[in-house]
């Protein structure tokens, strides 16, 4: 899961900035296209860390990645962790020297053909959903603001990442703008609930404000307080948003910086300024009053426990 967290930053988030925000807004078509290449990449990436993450040779992590060029990051990600028992299983198997060329024969093109069979399935149901979604704002706004909002903010802390969902879903207009400014306002829930539940560092607190995913390690460890905050304050910024107006159409722009910066290129400035403002202070004040209900809860802190583990060996 960390394979797909990486490969989502690396990728989306360069697309997002590069592409929707310097790209688009700026019209410096040299960096529009530098992030519509890097989102291509997505499949490439996640099929090179999950090999790397399952001990396969670096040579044959890169044969099998390649194997996914123009693949997106769900479909390539299933067909990658499958494909990577069968490499391992040549490796051990086969003599060093010979075994590359048995993965490009045989399990290249092996990895292609799932990674192609698994694309219209994942994206099939992704559609639907945007299509649910795009549906549910004509009829209720309400719902679908407190459903998206809750998703996207849930979403962005683990190793999916809401650009990823976002961008697979095709969202675009009221949706897209309800996806972009609560993952905005996420910043502020997780950099309360962090600081105020002593859940990693300082240096923890402020890269997951920058960006949830490069923290997925201290999330993963305690799920609870922080995915309940997330939905509820997701969900309560979302209700309002999905009644300001905003729209945004860069879809998988959903992520703190970009999600707030793209917003100016379809907006009045001062609309995006109150509305990321309105979203902020309730993030916040969710962050405040759910660190305060969590106070209690056993913290795992994966930065705290080798240190601790050190300590109590020289005791």
């Amino acid at each position: 899961m960390s394979a797909l967290a990486s490969a989502a930053i690396a990728t989306f988030l360069v697309e997002a900035l590069q592409g929707f925000v310097l790209g688009d807004i700026l019209q410096i078509e040299f960096l529009k296209e530098t992030g519509q290449l890097a989102g291509t990449l997505s499949g490439v990436i996640v099929a090179f860390l999950i090999a790397m993450n399952r001990k396969i040779n670096p040579q044959n992590a890169a044969l099998l990645a390649v194997a996914f060029a123009e693949i997106g990051l769900v479909p390539a990600f299933l067909a990658a962790y499958l494909m990577s028992f069968l490499v391992r299983f040549v490796e051990r198997k086969i003599t060093n020297g010979l075994d590359f060329i048995v993965i490009v024969i045989f399990l290249i093109p092996l990895a292609r053909f799932l990674g192609v069979l698994f694309t219209p399935l994942v994206d099939g149901s992704l559609l639907k959903i945007g299509g649910v979604i795009d549906g549910a704002m004509s009829t209720s706004p309400f719902l679908m603001g407190l459903i998206l909002g809750g998703i996207v903010t849930v979403v962005g802390t683990s190793p999916l990442s809401s650009m990823a969902l976002t961008a697979m879903l095709g969202l675009t207009g009221v949706p897209m703008a309800v996806a972009a400014l609560t993952a905005f306002g996420s910043s502020f829930m997780n950099t309360t609930i962090l600081h105020r539940l002593k859940i990693g560092s300082l240096k923890s607190v402020i890269s997951i404000a920058i960006e949830p995913l490069s923290k997925a390690d201290l999330v993963s460890a305690n799920p609870v307080p922080v995915y309940v905050t997330n939905f509820i304050g997701g969900a309560l910024a979302g209700i309002v948003l999905a009644y300001s107006g905003l729209i945004n159409d860069a879809p998988g722009t959903a992520a703190p910086t970009p999600g707030l910066l793209v917003m100016f290129g379809f907006n009045p400035a001062m609309e995006v300024v109150k509305y990321a403002a309105i979203t902020a202070a309730i993030c916040f004040t969710v962050g405040i009053i759910m660190s305060y209900v969590f106070r209690n809860y056993p913290i795992k802190n994966s930065e705290v426990l080798p240190n601790e583990d050190v300590n109590s060996k020289k005791a």
